[in-house]
């Protein structure tokens, strides 16, 4: 694996050990808030690291919502000029936005303060532009797989089209939008690049990128927050996430459909799209509740039996890690990220295998003793490997190493 073993990580160090070579000065930038749900909880623990080492001097993002990281080191964006067009369609807003970001953080880079720059895919290209002409270290974050990766991906954002016959203001409005080439040139001009998952990597290394580009940096969860609780009576399968295609929600609904469990629930937890309409329409049973988007994912997830997540195209899906922190065998697919074994902490299945999905959900729904061993397994390996003192430990260690290709 990329940076480091999976199953062997490096004890949780203090933030600074006086023998690490890391940053003094570094810029990050986001395309999201610091402090909240999602994407914002991953930008706060990253933010953490580098507040708690001493060596964040500043970090741009859309908004600020946590108080522990002092408000004068975060350049919040809440109030942007881009607002202005927010009535285009949500592709040209979103690249909008996101180009915005960049060139924010690029003026900041070009004032030579830095020695360290940290961001995320599609938000910096410019920035990385100066960083290399600076000659200033850069890490780049990769959400989900190496844009030209493995699969026909399900819902990627609009990407530019041709303009040789378009108007100067539709050409203008066309170069809003966040190409391939905006992504791929991002990838050869940071220093390092950090990936989610060993098949996020595996997308990079079939285009020729060497391991020493690639550093595995997992997600992290909050084992106090999300943990186990009182398993329901019935048995209670739980799909948690954006009711989408992507995620395999309708894959979920027809195996589901199939296989007619006396006494079993099926509770969908998270936002409902408009995708997802038809199939819980053709698909639905009386035993199925759908609960909506909720801010407090662990008080479902600790009430159930088995969580069903075979999506098709994640980096390290976050619901994974929760889900496992709670006690709960899983049922996903390798996309979804690195954290279940199969067999021992669930069941791997491949996307769209709607018969594999319905054998699964039966056999654990069968062998209530499975279902504790693989949940007990489950919450020990996130508590061993994947808490936020972890995602920590190893970010430091991608900076040291950043740091280190640059000397």
């Amino acid at each position: 694996m990329p940076g480091e073993t999976l199953n062997a990580p490096p004890p949780v160090r203090s933030a600074s050990p006086p023998t690490r070579t890391l940053p003094k000065h570094l810029l990050y930038s986001i395309f999201a808030r610091i402090g909240g749900s999602g994407l914002d909880t991953d930008a706060f623990e990253t933010l953490r690291a580098s507040y708690r080492g001493g060596f964040l001097a500043k970090a741009i993002a859309y908004d600020n919502r946590q108080k522990e990281i002092p408000a004068s080191l975060i350049h919040s964006l809440r109030w942007h000029p881009v607002r202005l067009i927010s009535f285009f369609d949500r592709p040209y807003y979103y690249g909008a936005k996101k180009k915005y970001l960049d060139w924010i953080a690029s003026r900041h880079l070009a004032t030579g303060r830095y020695d360290l720059f940290h961001s995320w895919s599609g938000d910096c290209l410019r920035s990385l532009q100066v960083a290399k002409q600076r000659r200033i270290p850069s890490i780049l974050e990769i959400p989900t797989w190496h844009r030209d990766g493995g699969k026909a991906k399900v819902g990627r954002p609009e990407i530019a089209k041709s303009t040789s016959s378009a108007s100067g203001f539709q050409k203008w409005k066309q170069g809003l939008l966040l190409n391939r080439k905006r992504f791929v040139e991002e990838y050869k001009l940071a220093d390092l690049l950090l990936v989610l998952s060993e098949i996020a990597a595996d997308t990079f290394r079939a285009r020729g990128f060497p391991k020493e580009k690639l550093f595995y940096l997992p997600r992290g969860v909050d084992g106090g927050r999300f943990k186990p609780g009182q398993r329901p009576a019935k048995f209670r399968a739980v799909f948690a996430g954006a009711l989408i295609k992507r995620k395999g929600i309708h894959h979920v609904l027809e195996a589901w459909h199939r296989l007619n469990l006396p006494d079993a629930q099926l509770w969908l937890v998270g936002y409902v799209h408009d995708e997802a309409k038809p199939y819980l329409k053709q698909f639905w049973r009386d035993d199925i509740r759908v609960v909506g988007f909720v801010h407090d994912p662990e008080n479902y997830l600790s009430q159930s039996t088995v969580h069903v997540f075979p999506s098709q195209w994640e980096g390290s899906a976050k619901v994974i890690y929760e889900a496992a922190a709670c006690g709960l065998p899983q049922i996903t697919t390798r996309e979804a990220g690195d954290v279940v074994r199969d067999g021992m902490d669930g069941i791997i299945v491949q996307p769209g295998d709607v018969e594999a999905i319905a054998a699964a959900l039966e056999h654990l729904y069968r062998h209530p003793e499975i279902v504790e061993r693989m949940g007990s397994a489950a919450r020990r390996r996130v508590v061993e490997n994947f808490t936020w003192d972890h995602f920590r430990t190893r970010l430091l260690d991608a900076y040291e190493i950043a740091i280190q290709k640059a000397t």
